[in-house]
């Protein structure tokens, strides 16, 4: 008779639910489309003026938009994070 490999072990697996992975349905998470769409709007950039400290309006306002995602994230964050209940 032929020698048989034996069969590799089968890999255990963590039973893992969706419920496991999304549990915070806030409404406050909608605010995070914000610092994404309003770069996408070329009316507010596509011109010269007005000018600040000399840097056209394209320049000061992607510093802008910069601004604009850390303090919708930070809101973000502060409205949604756990408070220590449980």
């Amino acid at each position: 008779m032929a020698a048989t490999e034996p069969e590799p072990p089968t890999p255990t697996r963590r039973p893992t639910t969706v419920r496991s992975r999304a549990k915070d349905h806030s409404p406050w998470n909608w605010l995070l489309f914000v610092p994404i769409v309003v770069p996408l709007i070329p009316v507010l950039f596509n011109g010269d003026s007005p000018r600040i400290f000399g840097f056209p309006r394209f320049y000061w306002l992607q510093l802008a938009y910069i601004l604009l995602g850390v303090a919708t994230t930070t809101l973000v964050y502060q409205m949604t994070k756990k408070r220590g209940d449980h």
